[in-house]
């Protein structure tokens, strides 16, 4: 983390999707940055939606458990109960207090999986992310294209904007009829948060694979040029902007990111 903070300004923990972190971990990641660092966590995955580890829970988590559910090796959204769902915002929530008592907590990462729908119980739900998470900048990243496509773009971007949810603008391989999310450059908040998936077609819905495999793709001088010029119109009227490079397949993101920091400056 030292030696990452000496090239870059800012991180996405991904870790914390996969398990709930520790204060004590974040603790030490906020103590390992420079005072003007801003670190973001992705939100654990039974919080968006998505298939959790039960051997990955605490222990206050697992005793919260129906009694059948230590013979399954992956536990749905329907598995959890409202008690220990909000027990996991509340973990989450304390495990990020260090960072943000330090001043260098940035956005929490809501990313919801395709089955999450614009419908009444998906807003509802954010409502219901942001009432757990008191205090805290929420970036929501949406993999249903149907929520920014036709009319429900606009409709979206302004339930985020009237309750301060950030949006997080995409870039992801298009594909004809849509089933990704298109790369809309805007923000709903004064925090301008972008992701960069990379554009492998070939891999993007590949079954069997890893998540490096999925997103092996490195961006050309010439999309990272034409990526910048949106970069720059959304910092335009937001206070921070974030760009974060999630091509993550052997060093395409940290070559990208490099590049894209020179483009930025000239």
């Amino acid at each position: 983390m030292r030696f990452y903070a000496t090239r870059f300004n800012t991180v996405e923990v991904d870790s914390s999707f996969y398990a709930l972190p520790s204060d004590a971990v974040v603790a030490l990641q906020t103590q390992r940055v420079p005072a003007d660092f801003v670190l973001h966590y992705k939100a654990f995955g039974l919080l968006t939606g998505h298939g959790v580890n039960p051997d990955a829970l605490p222990k206050p988590l697992r005793e919260l458990l129906p009694a059948n559910a230590q013979k399954y090796t992956r536990l749905n959204d329907r598995d959890i109960s409202d008690e220990a769902r909000r027990l996991a915002f509340r973990m989450f929530a304390g495990a990020m207090r260090p960072a943000q008592a330090a001043g260098k907590l940035g956005c929490l990462l809501f990313q919801f999986p395709p089955w999450f729908k614009p419908e009444t119980k998906s807003l509802d739900y954010l409502e219901l992310c942001q009432t757990e998470l008191p205090g805290f900048n929420l970036a929501v990243e949406f993999r249903e294209p149907s929520w920014m496509t036709g009319a429900q773009e606009a409709a979206t971007l302004k339930f985020l904007a009237e309750r301060g949810l950030t949006y997080v603008s995409v870039d992801e391989p298009q594909f004809d009829p849509p089933t990704t999310v298109p790369p809309v450059y805007h923000a709903t908040t004064p925090v301008a948060y972008i992701r960069l998936h990379g554009r492998n077609k070939a891999a993007w819905n590949k079954r069997g694979i890893t998540a490096a495999e999925r997103f092996a793709y490195e961006y050309t001088q010439d999309e990272l040029f034409d990526i910048a010029g949106h970069v720059k119109d959304l910092s335009v009227n937001a206070d921070q902007t974030f760009v974060m490079f999630n091509n993550c397949f052997r060093d395409y993101a940290v070559n990208n990111a490099m590049i894209m920091m020179e483009i930025l400056k000239s």
